[in-house]
């Protein structure tokens, strides 16, 4: 019991100290007692000198970043926890049923196109719940059951993927191209408050429902026969969290771009923290999410004078993380 108590004041502490450092670091250093000061004074509106520097790149240019890497953090690890229970599959990602390529081919294409930044995150969102729900449409035509998803899935993932692909070869190769590729490696350089503004009524929604049915997550995990037995309908409490799930990711790679790993490692690490009870592990995997995320964003925009993509170094320390896991014999759902 102490364990426990424990583990949820650092789970709590941990995510709260990790945002105000990541305001606090980089290429202007900003002292933690100056930037909790100017958080109270521009919270209570008694912040007078607004062209004070720190106070600029305190609420202009860093907290609109380290807000979007917490919610980008906590809905991947959310959906990767949700998808390795519903799935049953230790590699399954907020990925696996294209909401990734789907998104991406959004993005370029509206790129492509020369629209704004608000029309580029309307995309890259339409088009990676597109992918989704061809991935349900003809997973709906064969046995309606995870195998088939998770085949669909990669299906139409790779669809989009080459569809990506195309619009690389069509694209200007001076303006366009380094765009959508940067996109796709995952960035939150330039990211607003007006971008977060138009994902946090949604993604709050999806977060809350995600929460609302950690049990029955619990039950689905078991299979779908003990589901039924303990009077679960499966198909729509299914529907329901990976409907939720598929749009909580749409929703913060259209921020983003495509950051990966953090969908499959955070989950495991969460497990191994608090056990594979969902109604735990959810909300441990949004806090370390949270965390992980925050420390990438501040590795990338410190460690060099250029700003290094999010998902490289994602990849990089994921990719390790991972292999220790199965070092460990910890790879389960």
């Amino acid at each position: 019991m102490l364990w426990r108590t424990a583990t949820r004041i650092v789970l709590v502490a941990l995510p709260i100290a990790a945002f105000f450092v990541s305001l606090s670091i980089g290429a202007y250093q900003v002292p933690l007692s100056d930037v909790w000061s100017i958080m109270l004074r521009a919270a209570s509106g008694t912040l007078a000198d607004k062209s004070n520097l720190a106070a600029n790149v305190i609420l202009q240019t860093r907290l609109p970043r380290v807000i979007a890497a917490s919610l980008v953090g906590a809905g991947l690890a959310v959906a990767g926890a949700v998808f390795q229970g519903i799935f049953k599959n230790p590699l399954a990602s907020p990925y696996t049923l294209g909401v990734s390529n789907g998104a991406g081919f959004g993005a370029g294409l509206a790129i492509i196109l020369s629209l704004g930044a608000a029309s580029i995150q309307l995309f890259a969102v339409c088009f990676g719940l597109a992918a989704v729900g061809l991935t349900f449409l003809i997973a709906a035509r064969g046995r309606k059951d995870t195998v088939t998803l998770v085949l669909a899935g990669m299906l139409i993932g790779s669809l989009f993927a080459s569809l990506v692909s195309l619009l690389k070869f069509v694209a200007d190769p001076t303006e366009k191209l380094p765009q959508i590729v940067y996109w796709i490696m995952g960035t939150l350089s330039g990211v607003s408050i007006e971008e977060i503004a138009r994902i946090l009524p949604l993604f709050i929604v999806c977060m809350t429902l995600i929460f609302l049915f950690r049990w029955r997550i619990n039950v689905m995990s078991m299979g779908d026969q003990e589901a039924r037995s303990f009077g679960v309908d499966v198909q729509f409490d299914r529907t329901i969290v990976i409907g939720a799930s598929s749009m909580l990711t749409a929703l913060v790679v259209s921020v983003s771009g495509i950051i990966g790993w953090v969908g499959i490692v955070i989950p495991h690490l969460s497990r191994m923290l608090v056990g594979p009870d969902f109604r735990r592990l959810i909300p441990a995997s949004a806090s370390l999410g949270i965390c992980y995320l925050l420390v990438i964003d501040d590795i990338c925009r410190t460690l060099t004078s250029t700003e290094i993509p999010i998902g490289v170094i994602t990849g990089i320390i994921g990719v390790p993380m991972f292999l220790y896991f199965i070092y460990k014999k910890k790879v389960n759902w």
